[in-house]
């Protein structure tokens, strides 16, 4: 029995097989795949806001169950999303794979377009593709769809095999998974696509000139080091022209914090309208860090992601144009990080590293965050933004300064800046709420053997009315984002009528996200 909510779906989406997929269940393909031995993951908790998380309980689907407790940390300095709270819908071993995720099911996902008419988010049900009518109100408009999805590098796939022992193996190759992924972008035909965990070698051979066939102009960035995958932003040359391109790499030698090799990318598109003027729109793409109990390096790496944005996005009137920030942030809703996107400011004193991403189970044996994150030669500010490296200016007298009195100088101004306040200056939202609004059950943007969670986002910079009173409201915007409709999320439970994720029609351990927006112009 489906839940209520998917029954009364919309339109839904189903994708048939190919002769390509039929054959490649007859293919004995073991032999081209690695399967090493256990690699150590930590799960990922979900976390609700929602008061039904305190006695709501899921269908008993794992024979153990791990029970956790609410943070302990200074809630005051995050607001309302800080109150949170952590469910049991966590595996702890191999032994605790259930009986319902092997490989029982088969079928279809069925997903639907909420439509926003209004920027409290008011949903309706519409069968089809087109945009709810009472949306078309403005002629002076441009229209345009996201899609971020991580479509899962198969040398990942390969290398971390015992998050994916619920599948059939013959669906986790790449022959059979790629023109799976290439029908779900062919069908849900987004203007700009935002992907992750882009394999190099099947971007060059396969992704690129698939996409190139399809009207997209197809920019990459690798992850730095010897790693196999990157992120890729591409768009429809009828939509968009290219402004600049804006490769960011996270890895800084000369930082001993930033050692690992994510890397992000922003792209400043101008729409193509014959209308006239019309602002550039700023696109961003990042995976930022996996390891749960690493949250300062994640928070540094969305600063430097933002630090960026800023430089892009900075128009010559001292504004900033439209924004659209996504990816895989390897962060669940109401986390430190999320609200921090969210909210515009965070204040990490006393914050455990390991809480910053709200993956981690337990705080135990975690340090705290350092006053500052980063150190002053990564050129970021507090604020997020580059900063040019200043000498601090000592007024002269007749008399020279003496060491002691230069040293002490130096003391002050260091003191000033050291605030455990970080601040950014755009007002974004979320597309998806991340719960379902009837139930309170989370929405889940990721699902294996190990866990099924919220990672995925795509956030963007609201509308001129809808700024007033929120962090970064004193910035500018030109125009700003209408969110039109959205793709819907499905629940664990959901995922698991169909053997989880990847299956035999989504190929990918991740779902994609898709909006569609208006730019008032």
């Amino acid at each position: 029995m489906l839940p209520h909510h998917q029954k009364s779906l919309g339109r839904d989406w189903t994708a048939p097989w190919e002769n390509p997929q039929r054959s490649c269940w007859s293919r004995h393909i073991s032999s081209c795949m690695r399967w090493p031995g256990h690699y150590s993951r930590a799960p990922y908790p979900y976390f609700s806001s929602r008061q039904f998380s305190l006695n709501w309980r899921p269908p008993c689907l794992f024979e153990s169950r791990t029970h956790f407790q609410y943070w302990n940390w200074r809630p005051d300095n995050l607001g309302q999303t800080s109150l949170i709270h952590l469910s049991s819908y966590v595996m702890t071993s191999e032994g605790d794979e259930p009986a319902s995720k092997r490989r029982k099911h088969q079928g279809t996902i069925k997903r639907h377009w909420e439509y926003i008419c209004n920027h409290n988010k008011e949903k309706t049900e519409i069968p089809g593709d087109n945009v709810d009518p009472t949306c078309e109100d403005s002629e002076s408009k441009f229209d345009f769809s996201v899609m971020s999805y991580n479509i899962l590098s198969q040398d990942l796939l390969e290398d971390n095999s015992h998050l994916y022992r619920h599948c059939r193996r013959p669906v986790l190759h790449w022959s059979f998974r790629f023109p799976n992924i290439l029908k779900e972008i062919k069908h849900f035909d987004a203007d700009v696509l935002c992907l992750q965990e882009v394999q190099e070698d099947h971007y060059g051979t396969e992704i690129r000139p698939s996409l190139e066939s399809l009207g997209y102009h197809c920019e990459y960035k690798i992850r730095t080091g010897k790693k196999p995958d990157g992120c890729a932003i591409c768009f429809k040359h009828s939509k968009f022209s290219l402004l600049s391109v804006n490769p960011v790499e996270f890895y800084r030698p000369d930082v001993p914090l930033l050692d690992r090799d994510n890397v992000g990318l922003v792209l400043l598109l101008q729409p193509k309208i014959p209308s006239g003027a019309c602002p550039a729109i700023c696109v961003a793409n990042t995976h930022l860090l996996y390891n749960p109990r690493r949250g300062d390096i994640k928070l540094t790496q969305l600063a430097m992601l933002l630090a960026e944005i800023s430089s892009v996005a900075h128009q010559k009137d001292g504004s900033f144009c439209p924004i659209v920030m996504c990816g895989d942030f390897n962060s669940v809703p109401g986390s430190p990080l999320y609200s921090f996107i969210k909210e515009g400011k965070l204040n990490y004193e006393g914050l455990a590293i390991g809480k910053v991403s709200g993956q981690e189970q337990s705080s135990r044996g975690q340090r705290i965050l350092s006053i500052p994150i980063w150190p002053p030669n990564l050129g970021i500010s507090q604020n997020c933004v580059y900063e040019a490296q200043q000498v601090p200016e000592v007024e002269k007298t007749d008399t020279d300064l003496t060491q002691t009195q230069l040293d002490k100088t130096e003391v002050l101004v260091t003191a000033e800046k050291l605030s455990s306040h970080l601040q950014h200056h755009f007002s974004l939202s979320s597309v998806y709420s991340h719960y379902f609004p009837d139930t309170g059950i989370p929405e889940v943007t990721t699902c294996h053997s190990r866990s099924a969670i919220t990672v995925d986002y795509i956030f963007y910079s609201v509308g001129k009315e809808d700024v007033a009173g929120q962090p970064g409201a004193e910035v500018a915007l030109v125009g700003g984002l209408k969110l039109l409709a959205r793709l819907s999320l499905l629940t664990e439970q959901d995922l698991w009528t169909v053997n989880g994720l990847p299956n035999e029609n989504n190929s990918s351990d991740h779902l994609p996200l898709l909006a569609k927006f208006r730019l008032e112009l």
